[in-house]
Parts: C-alpha cells; structure tokens; sequence
C-alpha cells in the first residue's frame, strides 16, 4: 500500500534542520517518498544513472535529474529544465543545490522550488508525485494577464460609446475588433524587441492631442506604415516603424479606425504603459475575446483552457512519440535529422480554436522539441549548428476553424506572439536571430460554422500526411442549445438517423471521425465526461465505431480547472480518436497510465457494450429497485416544517396521516418534508379533519385540470400518491442524484414510517446484506461509468445501473460477513449522528472511522467478485463489464 500524506510528512521531517548536507540527501529524500531500497542502491552505485557524471549527479528515467554544484543555481537549473537528456528522458523533478540552497523544477506542472535545503521538512508536498500523490492542476491568477484586459476593456466600452454605430453593423463590429487585435501586436511589439522600446505608446503620446481628436486618423497613417515595406514610402514621422506585413495592417476600406477622446486616448495610454512582454499567449486570447464579447466581461479568462489540461490531449496524442522518437534517434545525427524533418512537416488543426491556446501550446511544445533536438545535433558535431539559422516549424502548419471573427483574430495574432517567444528562446540557446518581420505567414485560422464547413476545405488531408485535431469543442446538453444549434444537427448527419439527445460536441466526434477514417490524421478533444456516460454512449459510440475509428487513449473524468475568477470546474474528459489499426491503448486516470486491450465508450477496457434499460436485476441476483412515490399533487399532498406545526397547534391529531418525506436532497442534507399518507380504508377518517379535506380537494382540481389522461385518472383518488409503496419494515434510500465529488453515494436507510418521494429510489424490507453491495466501491465504480450526468452530479437509475449491475451468487456465509460489515458502516455513522451525511461523506471531511468501515466493506465486497481483489477501479471496471458481457450473452443469442 502507497504511503499517504501524513506518513510521507513524517519520513521527511528528520531531513530538515541540518547544519550540513552531502550526496546523501538526494538518497535519503527519494527513500522518504517510498522509493525502493533495491532502486536507490542501483542509483547510488551508478547503475541506474543516465549519461551523467556519478560523482556529482543522479538521474533516472522519469524520475529525477540532480546536480550539485557551485555555480549559479539559477542559471544551471535554467539550462537542464529544457537541456536534451531531461527531455529524452521525460525527467519529472530537475534538482540542483550547493547543500545551502534547493532548487526545483516539476517539468510536468511547471511548479518551481526555491528554499534554503534545510527547509526541505517544511516543503515536503513538492515531490509528492514520487508517493504517487499527484497533485492538482490549478492555474494560478495570470495578474499581468488580468490587468491588461481590464485596462482594455475600459478602452473598449469608451471606444463604443463614441462610436455607437460600430454596434450596429457586422462590418462595424468586426473594424473594432481587427482595430483591438492591432493594438495588442503593437503593446507587445514595443515591449519585446519587435518594435523600439516603448516606440507606439511614445509615438501616440508624443504626436496626437491631449483631447484625443486627431488620434484616429494618426493610427489610421501608423497602420498603413506598418504595412508599407518601403520606408520612403511613409510620412517622415512614422518612417521609423518597420514593415510588418502578414495580413494584420492589410489596408482595407471597412477596417476603419475609431473616433478617441480625451478619456478614450488616456486610456490607451495607461494600457501602453504596462509590461506587455510578460503577456502569455496561452491565455490572453482568451482574455481579450472576453473583453469585446457581451456577457463574458464578468469572467476574462473563462473559457481559457490551462496549459496541463491541453497537454493531456497533445501529449499522448503525438508529444510522447516524438521525445520516444528523440530517445531512440539521441547518438545518431542521421535520425536527429530525420526527426526534424518529421516534425516540420507535422499538421495541428483545431476545429473549435477559440482564441487558439491549443494551438499556441502545440506549437510551442514542439518548437521546444526542436531546439532540444538542435542542441543534441551541436553536441554531437558543431557544424549542425550553422546548418539550422532558424525554425522549420512553420505557423502555416496549424489549422484553427472558429465561428467568433474576433477570435479568429486573436487565434493568428497569439500564434505570431508565440513565435516571437520561441525566436527569443532560439537566440538565447543558439546566439541567432530570427526576427518575427516582416511576417511571412498568414496563418491558416478560417472564419466558419465547424458543423456546417468541410473540414478538408480549412486543413486538406490526404490520407498519408501526419495530422493531428485538438481542441476543446463545445458542449452544450440538449435542454440548452439554442435554435441554430439544433440544426447544425442536420448538415452533419445528413440521412443518417441520430438523436436528439446527443450533446452538440457529438458534432465535432461525428465529423473527426470521418476526417480522420481511413488515414494517419488521429484527434483528441476535451469533452464533457457526460459523452461517455449512461444512454449517451449508446447514442454516440456505435456510429463513430461504425466510420471504422477506435478509442487510442481517453482520460477518464477530472476537474478542469481554468483561471476565471469564477471557476466552472467542470467534469471533463480527453477522447482521442484514430483508424482502427494494431497498436496499443492506454486509459489516463488519477495519475496513472493503464495499457488497455479496447477502450469502449464508457472508456473502460472491456468489450464495446452498451447498457440499456432492463425492467429487473441481472440474473434475479438482487431484490428488486423502485421509483419512489410520485405526488403528483400541484403541491396539496406535499407539506413544510411550518405547515406541519401549525397543524400540530390546530388538529393534532390529524398528525396520524403526516409521515416524513425523502427525496435525495432531504435525505442527504437532512432537510425535513413532509406529506400526507393516507391509505384507502383511512380515507373517511382523514377527510373528517379541514386541512386534510382541503389540501385533498386542491390535489384533486390539480388532477382534473391536467390535460393528461392518466393524471385526470387519478383526480378520482385525490388523497393518495400517483403509485403508494412503503415497507413493513425498513426501506433502503439510493438517492436519484448525487455529488460526483463523493466516492459514495449516500445510500442508507428510512423508517417504515417514513416515505421515499420519487426523487430517490427505493429498495423496500431488504436484508441488510444489500446495503453493503450497494454501497462497496464495486458498485460505485459501476455507477461513475453507466450513470448519466446532471450538471456536476450522478444521475442514478435503476433501470440502467441498478438492474444491470453485474453481482456473482452469493453463499449464505459470505451475505452473512457482509451483514457484519454493513451494520459496522451504519454503526460509524450512527456515532456521527450529527453530522448530515452530506458532511459524513464529503470527501474532504469524511471521517477516518467512517472510511476505514468503508474500506473493510469494500475489501469484502471485492472478494465476493474475485480473491485476488483489485489494484484500481479500472481494474474493477474492466472486470465487471466481462462479468456483464458473460451474463448477457445467451440474452443475445436470442
């Protein structure tokens, strides 16, 4: 069993508070994240260490690279964070110290440690990866970002006031955005060398009016010199701006300039004034399209995608090949060459680019790759050095597609700014220049309906040339597309049948898997994890396995996480999608990577199945589950705390016919309700007090004004719920919707006396052995892959999870251990008793006793299924939908 985090601050603790430290620290640290004895004596002795010098440094294939030395930490740790043996072997900790200071790097996450070594005790959570405890992907707050946008928002909205006619246009509208994109090049430009220093904001400030009347027509004259190459051509005063060419200042009639003030020419200035060079394209695009896009200011940044969150598609996709590729090609200057070859000729195409982080971090990442590789070429022999003056990753290779014009814009102008950041990069490492203009790309970002454009028509695919589709696609669920949405549904599917019910990225999945069918294009996209879960997959999955494509890697379901001030924090997954062929597969989840024989759509390993409604239990292994009871009132049956007591003041003895009532939000928060339950020969007796008699008769007008016929039906019997079931005993409550957050959903137990509304379902006189397989992680894990979603929540079903919950016979001493383990579980729960258990099982708060109760049940359960037990719930996934696929199959023969 892994160590968790106490024990890990424990064994790190003795570390810290030394007066002097030698080699052995870094033993010492990685054998207090459990690394093994047997791999720390092979490092120690040098026989697991990388190309590097033993006496000095330790490395290890994903694990760590460590240097002492008495040079400049900074600047050493600057160098190996992207120098080639770190990248060739996917380091995951890059650490350097003279033994007075550390510093760290995690390549994956980019986190960063600084600190005096003898603090190591007091910062022990950086290396937790090491303990197999990954640690959330949080972005932090872009301030500089932030602040920008803000500022240009302000120019923004002054801007259309004095110009209320650019609103009203398509035209209008599009010149003030064109006009925002060609600020935001010039704000970078005069911060980063593509420009003089502080050349734009000097130049508006120097040679416009305070009040800001001849502002317009001075960027209009700054534009077309930015696109005049020649400088005789410019007025004098502007002949110092370069030629910038691209199609940015392209001069066009309707890209006019709008009127300033004073207010207005103020504000540009305080914009001009902040640090544009620490503006990171991954994220501004976002931020600006927020800015000039109604109903997105309160969150700039919202729809910004982090950069961990980009590389779960990017990486597995094509990244990790490259540097597997790097590693096999590191000694031979022949593969190096090829592999730069293959990497200029690479295609990246997003079909839903937005602003275009994805493909900012694509590019990026591989023109890192690039250098890495050219570094490796000049170790090797220092006249490949001279033979690669600049990049051969071209921006003309990335492909975006994206309905908004402005962020089409935004998407080419962020590609351009990368690539002036690589440049930069490039020279550091190789002492050459390559300068960002004149522009030689144009970018290959198109304006269009990704649900209606042919894709072939934005990036042509041959079939042979290797391309790759990213991106995070839109997902919208069915109640919340809008009329233009919905039929975009028709030009994708043509004749083909499909539902309504599909999610619209649906659209997006349908297409790629015809664009990429039959060629070596592959994709993967961030979608909601809803696509893979309950009836969806049944809708989506057999047409695309239909187009010939599998599953090549799927992250299952994680928090994305982004930097919007407020966080959505949406359930998301990562599908990638490629054309049938040999090869492995691997499911990405909780940190690890799990090779997989078939990923289905629930993206398991196991068979491609799909669960459908079934009226009762799998094999009759399980009693049966209900729908709770249904009111069906217009509120008359149904009763308050306040109304209960002011029944209890005025008739008390009518309370006889008010029982408690559960529905999954009162169970879970224990939240009180009540209803009237009154059973057929009670019904006299009920009526003879007023309130009953009225709330009844308001049931009954409820029923008989309904325009369904078997609602009107139950007018006849107004006292009484559409279908009454209670139990002689006790009855289990599995709740309809539950946090996903939850590693259990509450189930537990109601009184006979209480009802179960139809908000919650119900087992009813159960043995108590039930309650244990129905809460164990088997089934959980069963339910987080066939439920549906609701928003963040579980959706529970018994028709679909419940009934088709795969469970084994079990003998009579085996109900009889899981009896003892289920009133162990309720035993904990009853100690807590005032905690609700929505606080019990919140898993941040849940109760040491309460989870280890938890634990030996589902140790239990798990052997039920297989002796052996099981290492994750992949594994017992896996397991379940063989064990599904066996007990199925004569249903299938028939």
């Amino acid at each position: 069993m892994g160590l968790n985090l106490k024990s890990v601050e424990e064994r790190v603790r003795p570390l810290g508070g030394r007066t002097s430290y030698d080699r052995e620290f870094i033993f010492e640290l990685m054998a207090a994240y459990g690394r093994s004895s047997s791999n720390i004596t092979r490092l120690r002795n040098g026989s697991l260490n990388v190309a590097v010098e033993p006496s000095t440094e330790v490395a290890q294939k994903n694990v760590i690279y460590f240097k002492e030395t008495t040079d400049d930490l900074l600047a050493v740790i600057d160098e190996l964070r992207s120098a080639p043996t770190v990248v060739r072997y996917n380091t995951r900790f890059v650490v350097v110290t003279d033994y007075e200071e550390l510093l760290a790097v995690d390549t994956k996450t980019n986190d960063s440690l600084a600190i005096p070594i003898s603090d190591i005790d007091k910062h022990f959570t950086f290396f937790l990866p090491w303990a197999g405890m990954e640690k959330a992907q949080y972005v932090a707050e872009a301030h500089a970002d932030v602040k920008a946008a803000e500022r240009m928002a302000k120019l923004f909205d002054e801007l259309l006031a004095l110009n209320p006619k650019l609103n009203t246009t398509t035209l209008g509208r599009h010149a003030l955005n064109v006009f925002f994109a060609r600020l935001l090049f010039c704000f970078f430009a005069e911060d980063t060398g593509i420009f003089e220093e502080g050349q734009f904001t000097e130049a508006v400030g120097t040679l416009t009016q305070p009040d800001g009347s001849d502002v317009s027509q001075f960027l209009t004259d700054l534009f077309t010199a930015l696109d005049t190459a020649d400088p005789a051509d410019k007025p004098t005063h502007l002949a110092g701006f370069p030629y910038v060419n691209g199609r940015l200042f392209t001069v066009e009639e309707h890209h006019t300039v709008p009127a300033f003030n004073k207010k207005a020419r103020d504000l540009l200035l305080e914009s001009g004034r902040l640090l544009w060079n620490e503006i990171n394209p991954d994220i501004f695009g976002s931020m600006f399209q927020a800015v000039v896009t109604p109903g997105q200011r309160s969150d700039l940044g919202q729809h910004y995608t982090s950069v961990p969150n980009i590389l779960k598609t990017i990486e597995p996709l094509f990244l990790d090949g490259l540097k597997e590729q790097f590693d096999v090609a590191f000694d031979s200057a022949s593969k190096l060459e090829a592999l730069l070859r293959r990497i200029a000729q690479i295609k990246v195409f997003d079909p839903a680019c937005g602003s275009g982080n994805f493909l900012v971090i694509a590019y990026k990442e591989l023109r890192k790759l690039e250098h890495v590789i050219l570094e490796r070429l000049a170790q090797i022999d220092t006249r490949h050095q001279t033979l690669y003056a600049e990049s051969k990753i071209n921006i003309e290779n990335f492909y975006g597609l994206e309905l908004d014009d402005f962020a089409v814009e935004i998407a080419i102008l962020s590609l351009w700014i990368a690539k002036h950041q690589m440049n930069r990069e490039f020279f550091e490492k190789f002492r050459l220049n390559i300068p960002l203009i004149p522009l030689k790309e144009t970018g290959q970002v198109k304006q269009g309906n990704a649900t209606r454009t042919d894709w072939n028509t934005v990036c042509p695919n041959n079939g042979d040339e290797e391309i790759y589709l990213i991106g995070n696609p839109p997902y919208v669920g069915t109640r919340d597309q809008t009329s233009e949405q919905k039929a975009d549904y028709v030009p994708v599917f043509g004749r083909r049948p499909f539902s309504k019910n599909l999610d619209y990225i649906s659209l997006w999945f349908v297409k790629g898997a015809e664009y990429i069918s039959g060629s070596r294009a592959e994709l993967a996209f961030v979608t909601t994890n809803s696509v893979s879960r309950g009836e969806h997959v049944g809708l989506l999955f057999p047409m695309l396995f239909s187009i010939g494509v599998e599953i090549g890697f799927a992250y299952t379901g994680f928090r994305w996480e982004n930097n919007a001030k407020r966080n959505a924090g949406v359930t998301v997954a990562v599908i990638s999608l490629r054309s049938v062929r040999p090869g492995s597969k691997c499911i990405y989840t909780d940190g690890l990577r799990v090779e997989a024989e078939n990923i289905n759509g629930y993206l398991a390993d196991g068979e491609d199945i799909y669960i459908s409604r079934r009226s009762r239990p799998l094999r009759g292994a399980m009693p049966e589950m209900y729908f709770g009871n249904m009111a069906l009132d217009g509120g008359g049956l149904i009763l308050s705390s306040a109304e209960r007591a002011q029944l209890e003041r005025s008739d008390p003895d009518a309370l006889r016919f008010v029982r408690r009532l559960y529905g999954s939000k009162e169970y879970i928060h224990d939240l009180e309700r009540f209803c009237l339950w009154i059973t057929a020969p009670e019904v006299d007796e009920a009526l003879r007090h007023s309130f009953i008699a009225d709330r009844v008769e308001r049931t009954g007008e409820f029923r008989a004004s309904r325009s369904d016929v078997g609602t009107r039906k139950k007018a006849a019997t107004p006292w009484s719920f559409r279908e009454q079931r209670s139990s002689r005993r006790a009855s289990i409550l599995v709740p309809k919707t539950s946090s996903e957050r939850r590693d259990y959903v509450p189930v537990g137990f109601v009184d006979s006396s209480d009802v179960v509304s139809d908000l919650a379902f119900a087992i009813f006189d159960p043995e108590l052995w039930v309650f244990s397989v129905i809460t164990s992680r088997m089934h959980m894990t069963w339910v987080k892959a066939v439920a549906g979603r609701k928003d963040n929540r579980l959706r529970y079903s018994n028709l679909i999870v419940y009934n088709n919950f795969p469970v084994p016979p079990l003998s009579v001493p085996a109900k009889e251990q899981l009896t003892e383990a289920a009133l162990r579980v309720l035993d904990v729960r009853e100690y807590h008793s005032e905690k609700t258990l929505a606080e019990l099982y919140d898993p941040d708060l849940m109760p040491d006793d309460l989870r280890l109760a938890h634990q030996e049940l589902d140790e239990l359960v798990d052997a039920v299924y297989r002796k052996r037990g099981f290492d994750s719930d992949e594994e017992r996934l896996s397991y379940l939908f063989g064990m599904y696929e066996q007990m199925t199959a004569g249903e299938k023969r028939k």
